[in-house]
C-alpha cells in the first residue's frame, strides 16, 4: 500500500519492513507482562484481523480525505508490527503450559516460516490480481478472525464471541461492499465519470469520462487528457520520424494505450510496427472497446502492428531483429523498478536493437519541473555506445513541448547520427506540430538548460532522486 500510494518502490519497502520488524520486538518485550496467556493471544488475533483486514480500506479513504495519511500509515504498521511480535512468544508460552498441545518449537518456527513463502507467492501471483489490495487485506483479516473464533472455542472462552462476531461481520460487509467503496474513493479521486476501472498484476486502469473528454490514470497518476494528448504524442513520434532516414521498422516500448502507435501509423512507408507493453489488460481494452479504439485511431487491430505483452527489458534481451526507430514512451522515473528502463545498461539493449543510422527517441519527464532528471537521462543516453561505431557514444538531440495537462515537456533523440534538419515533411492532420516549430523546440531558455548530472545506471540509480528532489521542489 505504501509504495501503492505514494511511490518509491525502494525507500518505502526498506522504511515498512524495517518499522514492522521494530515493532514485532516491541511486541515480544509486551508479552512478558501478559498474565492471562491464552485470552491475550484470542484478544491479539481479533485485533489483528480489524487492523489488518481494515488497513488497505483505511488507507485508501485517509489518501482522498486527510492529510496525514502518511503517518497513518506508519502508526498502522507498527500497530500490525506489534500485534504480530505478541504472537509467537503467547504460541510458545500455552504450548509450554498445556501438555496437550506441546510441541517442538523448531516445529512451530518451520510452519511460521513455510506459511510466509506461502502468502508471499499468493500475494502478487494470485490474491491481488484476483482481489484487488483492499479484498486482500480484508482477506486475511477474516483468516485471523478465524484464527480467533478456533482458539476461542480451544481454550473455553466463549465470552470472546461477542467481539468475534461482530468484528467478524463488520469484516465480511467491507469485504462485499468493497467495490462499491473503491468506487467511492475513486469518485472522490478522480472528478469525472469512471467509465473503467480495473487492478491488473501490474497497476490500477482508471478511464474517466466527462462529455467528450477522457482521461487515463495508472495508479492515479494522469496519463493522458483527450484535451491535449496529441501535444503530447505528436511531440514524442514525429520529430523522430522526420529525421530518420528510414522508417519501414518501428519499435514501441510502452504506450499500451496506442496513441504514440496512432502517431506513427500516419506515416505511409512504415511497413511494422511492434508494441511491447507489459500489461495486456491494458493493450487489450484501447484494442477492443470500441469508444477507446476510435481515440487512437484503431491502430491496435491495424493488420501491421504486432502487441507483444511483456517487459520491455526482457524483449530486447530475446529479439533479435533490428529496427529504424525506437520510441521509448515509458512512464516517469519516479522509482527504481522504471528507473532500470532509464539506465545505461537499457538503451545498450535499445542500441543493439537500432539498424544502422536508425534513431530512438524517448519521453523525459519535464525539463522545468524536473530539470535534472531531464539532463540526467540526456546524458546517459550521450554516455551509450554507438552499436555501429567502435568508441563512439550516441549523439543526442534534447527538445521540449508544452502540453497543458503536465506542464513544459521534455523528450530525447539519440542516434549513431542525427540529420541537422528534417530529411521529410511532417503527415498531413496533425492538429499541434509544424516543421518550422522543430528548431525552436531544441532551443532551452536558462531555467531549463543543461547542468552537470551523473549519468544513470543500475548500480546507484541518480535519476530517481534527481526525479523526486525536483518535482518536491515544485509540489511539495
Amino acid at each position: 500500500m505504501s509504495s501503492y500510494l505514494f511511490g518509491d518502490s525502494v525507500f518505502r519497502f526498506s522504511l515498512v519492513i524495517g518499522l514492522f520488524m521494530s515493532a514485532m520486538g516491541i511486541g515480544a518485550w509486551l508479552s512478558r507482562h501478559v498474565s492471562d496467556v491464552e485470552g491475550a493471544f484470542v484478544a491479539t488475533q481479533i485485533m489483528l484481523a480489524l487492523a489488518g483486514g481494515l488497513s488497505a480500506l483505511i488507507l485508501f479513504l485517509a489518501f482522498v480525505l486527510i492529510d496525514a495519511h502518511d503517518a497513518l500509515l506508519l502508526t498502522l504498521c507498527i500497530l500490525i508490527g506489534t500485534l504480530v511480535g505478541l504472537e509467537i512468544p503467547l504460541v510458545l508460552r500455552i504450548l509450554e503450559e498445556r501438555s496437550e498441545l506441546r510441541i517442538n518449537i523448531s516445529n512451530i518456527l518451520t510452519a511460521d516460516y513455510i506459511g510466509a513463502l506461502a502468502a508471499a507467492l499468493l500475494f502478487p501471483l494470485v490474491l491481488v490480481p484476483q482481489l484487488g489490495l483492499i479484498r486482500t487485506a480484508l482477506l486475511f483479516g477474516l483468516l485471523n478472525m478465524a484464527t480467533a473464533a478456533m482458539a476461542a472455542m480451544l481454550f473455553d472462552r466463549k465470552r470472546a464471541f461477542l467481539a468475534i462476531l461482530p468484528a467478524g461481520l463488520l469484516l465480511i460487509v467491507a469485504f462485499v461492499a468493497s467495490e462499491r467503496m473503491m468506487g467511492f474513493i475513486e469518485t472522490r479521486l478522480f472528478d469525472a465519470e469512471i467509465i473503467f476501472s480495473e487492478t491488473t498484476p501490474y497497476q490500477r486502469l482508471v478511464v474517466t469520462r466527462e462529455r467528450e473528454r477522457v482521461q487515463l490514470f495508472l495508479n492515479g497518476n494522469l496519463q493522458f487528457d483527450t484535451l491535449d494528448e496529441y501535444r503530447y504524442h505528436e511531440s514524442l513520434v514525429h520529430p523522430a520520424m522526420a529525421l530518420a532516414p528510414r522508417r519501414q521498422k518501428v519499435l514501441i516500448l510502452g504506450g499500451g494505450d496506442g496513441m504514440a502507435a496512432r502517431e506513427v501509423a500516419r506515416w505511409s512507408d512504415v511497413a511494422s510496427m511492434t508494441l511491447v507493453d507489459i500489461d495486456d489488460r491494458m493493450t487489450a481494452l484501447f484494442r477492443d472497446n470500441d469508444m477507446l479504439a476510435a481515440l487512437n485511431g484503431e491502430v491496435l487491430r491495424d493488420p501491421r502492428l504486432t502487441i507483444v505483452n511483456e517487459d520491455a527489458w526482457t524483449f530486447l534481451e530475446q529479439d533479435t531483429g533490428l529496427f529504424d526507430i525506437v520510441i521509448l514512451d515509458l512512464p516517469d522515473p519516479h522509482d527504481l523498478r522504471i528507473s532500470r528502463l532509464y539506465s545505461r545498461s537499457f538503451y545498450r539493449l535499445v542500441a543493439a536493437r537500432m539498424s544502422r543510422d536508425a534513431l530512438l527517441v524517448t519521453q523525459a519527464t519535464s525539463p522545468l519541473f524536473a530539470r535534472e532528471a531531464f539532463w540526467c537521462i540526456e546524458t546517459t543516453l550521450a554516455a551509450t555506445a554507438s552499436p555501429w561505431l567502435a568508441g563512439v557514444s550516441l549523439d543526442t538531440l534534447p527538445y521540449h513541448a508544452y502540453v497543458p495537462s503536465f506542464g513544459e515537456w521534455g523528450f530525447v533523440i539519440a542516434g549513431t547520427r542525427i540529420a541537422h534538419a528534417p530529411r521529410h515533411p511532417l503527415p498531413a492532420g496533425l492538429k499541434f506540430l509544424q516543421t518550422s516549430m522543430l528548431a525552436a523546440m531544441a532551443e532551452f531558455p536558462d531555467d531549463m538548460g543543461p547542468v552537470e548530472v551523473e549519468e544513470n545506471t543500475i548500480l546507484d540509480h541518480p535519476l530517481v532522486a534527481y526525479y523526486e528532489a525536483g518535482w518536491d521542489r515544485w509540489f511539495r
